[in-house]
């Protein structure tokens, strides 16, 4: 393995993972005087939970992945479970499971909050993970907790521990008890305890009462339950590999699962789990703050409740993040594919060639990490060409529905990629070219595409005009503007951008259209040319508007806002046209997407240079 060398100080070590042959290089801890310098070597396996470091299971370990298995079967059952092995590609998800072993403290359920602040530099502290765990057999239900509670004897006024309380149940005497009386003399001794209520101690305690009523957080019947004797983890699952103890059993009394060489039930506990340096120390060689703990627990009763022991913890295929568990599918030095765009459930991705032989393991990793917000993965095909802006997709992965509901700015639009435009990136731009709107504006969108910049200025604007030439895209705008309630503040129109151009300002509407949106990258610079001439109709002296053109457009010239800026000049035969540029954003390398803003000139909304849309 090839290792890195680094200098740095001796007192701000960041505890990396050691290769034997480096760690030779490392002298004891708090040997070295402060501001040395040394020389280390330290291997390439970052600190922290991953794939690289751990142990794989074996067939003894395969048994913790049942939880997770039977949810996937629950899955397979209802309907929403999508097979692994898609066209000869096997996701075998047990080879993403990895078991670490790590130390962790045992501490009273009670004291276990306090603790992890007093200890919170010396924790796990890995993402995802609680550096709190729960015990294998030390959990029992919480009406039972509640019978086993701290009683007060009528008679004498002295408290009983909860522990004093179960053996008592349990065998009939606590310690300090004496030796355990006959069962005619225990009998006498509970009859004096008899009251209205009943007997109040018995050798055998068993719950009788009523099923409790299910909680509204409790899960749906049909799924399945976390074992409180493990983590709650799904991704997840702490096991106690070394404990010290007795040989009693108290299955028969806290249920299956809860037996075990146990020893006296010491109460309900938690397991503090340690940073991973301290795994396989001895509590003398633990940093001080830990050791005071066990030094405290020994003036107290509380020495049996603390204890250090060896866990196991095991990793499952959904705790790792989604670029991770693709660096270990894809060949060694493929760039993963680690960004795609939401459209409200569908995950939309923008493979490479060298991607494509792998694309539905790709999308299956990216479904499995991202459910339940996604639920459809597909990949574009081919760039858009026709007229509509649509662009031919491929599902990979989920439903194969295209149909979706988006929400932006407070607004909901239903969309079918398969029919209609929507690109979530320019959710930002939208944004900022609303700010520029108000109260008094009237706003004419030329290619509205389903209404999220036209239907977001509804709100804002007197009234607004939006058009657009496909007519699945007309009807989802007017289906939204229903559903947002804006359908009396907006007039929808299906009709070539040029047409329309031409139409709204020959009309009486025209004049007091105040803004022009024109977000059609591809063609909105040529489609200036239908602003020339508008007002040859009218005379000059009639009070006209002359609205603010917003117009969006691509580059691939060195210098994109004099190339852009050419166009529209060419495009408005004008040659003093004065145009405020902004950058979008880098859509592809060498290409950029602008926005030119200007007020339509005089000379061009009176010019003879007029073309025949017809």
């Amino acid at each position: 393995m090839m290792s890195k060398l680094s200098l740095f100080r001796a007192n701000s070590l960041p505890f990396p993972v050691l290769s034997s042959y480096s760690a030779r290089f490392i002298p004891k801890p708090y040997l070295t005087p402060p501001k040395t310098l040394i020389l280390c070597a330290f291997s390439t396996v970052p600190y922290g939970p991953s794939l690289l470091k751990g142990k794989k299971p074996s067939l003894n370990h395969l048994r913790l992945a049942s939880t997770r298995r039977e949810r996937d079967a629950h899955r397979r059952k209802i309907g929403d479970f999508e097979d692994p092995i898609e066209k000869g590609e096997l996701l075998d998800e047990d080879e993403f499971t990895r078991i670490f072993e790590v130390s962790a403290v045992r501490v009273p359920a009670k004291d276990c909050f306090a603790l992890e602040n007093r200890l919170r530099g010396h924790l796990l502290n890995w993402p995802r993970i609680r550096n709190i765990a729960r015990v294998p057999g030390d959990e029992i239900d919480e009406d039972v907790v509640k019978l086993l509670g701290r009683e007060s004897d009528e008679e004498d006024g002295e408290e009983e521990s909860v522990v004093d309380s179960v053996d008592r149940r349990i065998r009939g005497k606590a310690e300090g008890d004496g030796e355990r009386l006959s069962p005619v003399l225990h009998r006498d001794q509970l009859a004096k305890t008899f009251n209205s209520t009943g007997y109040l101690k018995f050798r055998n305690l068993a719950k009788i009462s009523r099923p409790k009523r299910k909680r509204k957080t409790e899960r749906a019947e049909g799924k399945e339950k976390v074992n409180k004797g493990s983590s709650r983890n799904e991704f997840a699952v702490v096991e106690v590999v070394e404990d010290r103890g007795g040989d009693e059993d108290f299955e028969g009394l806290l249920g299956e699962g809860y037996g075990g060489s146990r020893g006296r039930w010491r109460g309900s506990t938690r397991l503090l789990l340690l940073d991973e340096r301290y795994s396989g120390e001895e509590v003398q060689d633990l940093p001080e703050a830990i050791k005071v703990l066990f030094e405290e627990a020994k003036k107290t009763d509380a020495s049996l409740s603390f204890e250090l022991v060896k866990c196991r913890l095991t990793l499952f295929y959904d705790y790792w993040p989604m670029n991770e568990v693709l660096e270990a599918l894809l060949p060694k030095g493929m760039i993963v594919p680690s960004a795609f765009e939401m459209v409200g459930h569908i995950a939309h991705l923008n493979l490479r060639d060298e991607h494509l032989p792998y694309k539905r393991l790709i999308a299956k990793v990216v479904l499995d990490k991202n459910q339940p917000k996604i639920q459809t993965v597909v990949n574009k095909i081919d760039p858009i060409h026709n007229d509509f802006r649509t662009m031919q997709l491929e599902v990979l992965a989920g439903n194969h529905s295209l149909v979706t509901m988006v929400v932006e700015n407070g607004l909901r639009f239903h969309v079918d990629l398969a029919r209609v435009y929507w690109n979530s990136k320019l959710g930002t731009e939208r944004q900022r070219l609303l700010l520029g709107f108000d109260q008094n504006d009237v706003v004419c969108d030329v290619f509205a595409g389903v209404g999220p910049i036209a239907l977001a200025a509804a709100r804002i604007v007197k009234r607004v005009y939006a058009n657009d030439l496909n007519p699945h895209a007309v009807e989802f705008m007017e289906q939204n503007s229903v559903v947002n309630k804006l359908e009396k503040r907006i007039e929808v129109f299906n009709m070539d951008g040029r047409r329309f151009i031409k139409a709204m300002f020959s009309s009486d509407k025209g004049q007091k259209v105040t803004q022009v949106v024109m977000n059609l990258p591809k063609d909105a610079a040529e489609s200036l040319d239908a602003f020339r001439g508008v007002y040859n109709d009218r005379y000059r002296d009639e009070g006209l508007s002359f609205p603010t053109i917003h117009v969006y457009g691509f580059s691939k010239a060195a210098d994109p806002e004099f190339d852009f800026h050419e166009r529209i000049r060419i495009a408005l035969s004008e040659v003093a046209v004065d145009v405020k540029m902004r950058k979008v954003r880098l859509v592809a390398p060498g290409k950029w997407m602008l926005c030119a803003s200007f007020i339509l000139p005089k000379s061009v909304a009176f010019s003879r240079k007029t073309i025949n849309v017809d």
